[in-house]
């Protein structure tokens, strides 16, 4: 077999069963065949398969910059390194998801991931209807109607809130007001790991920080991602961190609109590295990277060679190397980045156990 573009997981036990982010912006439906790889062609491969494997965007579209573009270059990666045939549908919103689904299961792909939480419900009734798919989700974990995990199911899950600490621990260290953000997508118990973990990293270097959070309620709204970025600069942050996906581009709009007026604010990314979200006026200090495109990868290699972890739990965290802080690092201290490595590895040692929910968090103050 070729060498493959992802090692830093390749020693994952992914057998053991430990193989969820932040969603994105709008898009119009897909066209009546499934998107190639652009460029497909172009990219030589070493081997052929006649294995297909398609995905299911949810309303982000394939082109949000965020969640669903990783997991698009996770299966364009995929394509080049085995010659299998990929592709994706657009869902324009949340009644497309089971429509889209159903089709590439009836035109008989071998494997069809759901990108994102919000299509937990249309997983599960399109599984237990077509008993033969085999089906993976992202940030997800489906039940059937018996609480048991479902064997023709694949749940692919990340340890966000560990990435999230590690971002928090730089917004603390770099704030001049003592005062940071959090703008949420959609409130719920994936987006409370992002936040949950962010403040904890902010008070675990910076106690007396205050942390400003609301919610947009929306993946899919630059304009309210603005309107609340802007609301949380006002009130006195100079560091905001979302995790909003498309709702999300709105941030590094109002952040660049008040740098060119003068002020000293900045922008935390998720998902991608984000620093080309917040040029030519350099606004994004660091992001939280999921390595959506590794998962989606993986699992799609381990399908191909017969190993479908169908009914399992596959986790990213910090020692898969599934989270943690993006490669750009020009706007960030040297102080932040060493107080990044030493938490990590207290996080990796157990020392630390990072909060998802409000409960874990107060519980720590």
């Amino acid at each position: 077999m070729k060498k493959k573009k992802f090692p830093i997981l390749m020693s994952l036990a992914l057998a053991a069963g430990t193989l969820l982010s932040a969603c994105g912006q709008g898009a119009d439906p897909a066209p009546a065949e499934p998107t190639p790889a652009p460029g497909g062609g172009d990219t030589p491969t070493e081997e052929t398969t006649d294995f297909s494997v398609k995905m299911v965007t949810d309303v982000g579209g394939v082109d949000d910059k965020s969640f669903n573009e990783s997991a698009w270059e996770g299966l364009q990666q995929f394509e080049a390194d085995f010659g299998a045939e990929v592709g994706y549908l657009q869902s324009g919103d949340a009644a497309d998801y089971q429509p889209n689904l159903n089709r590439l299961v009836r035109e008989g792909n071998d494997l069809v991931f759901a990108i994102g939480f919000l299509m937990g419900d249309d997983v599960k009734a399109v599984a237990q209807q077509q008993t033969e798919a085999q089906l993976a989700i992202v940030d997800m974990v489906v039940e059937g109607d018996d609480g048991n995990l479902l064997e023709n199911v694949a749940n692919i899950t990340f340890a966000e809130h560990e990435g999230s600490f590690l971002v928090g621990v730089i917004a603390g260290l770099t704030t001049k007001t003592n005062k940071v953000g959090f703008l949420g997508g959609v409130d719920g118990f994936l987006i409370k790991k992002f936040e949950n973990g962010f403040k904890a990293g902010v008070k675990a270097v910076n106690p007396d920080a205050e942390i400003i959070v609301q919610y947009a309620e929306s993946f899919n709204d630059a304009a309210r991602g603005q309107q609340i970025s802007g609301t949380i600069y006002a009130q006195g942050a100079d560091i905001i961190y979302h995790a909003a996906g498309g709702t999300g581009n709105g941030l590094f709009t109002e952040a660049k609109e008040r740098k060119r007026a003068g002020e000293d604010v900045w922008a935390i990314g998720v998902d991608k590295d984000q620093h080309a979200e917040g040029l030519p006026e350099n606004v994004t200090l660091t992001s939280m990277i999921k390595r959506v495109d590794q998962a989606v990868y993986q699992v799609s290699e381990r399908t191909m060679n017969g190993d479908f972890p169908g009914g399992q739990i596959v986790t990213f965290g910090l020692e898969q190397e599934g989270v943690g802080i993006a490669p750009t690092t020009e706007n960030v201290s040297a102080e932040a980045l060493q107080a990044v490595e030493d938490y990590k590895a207290k996080i990796l040692s157990g020392e630390i156990n990072v909060p998802m929910t409000d409960e874990e968090y107060a519980a720590q103050q």
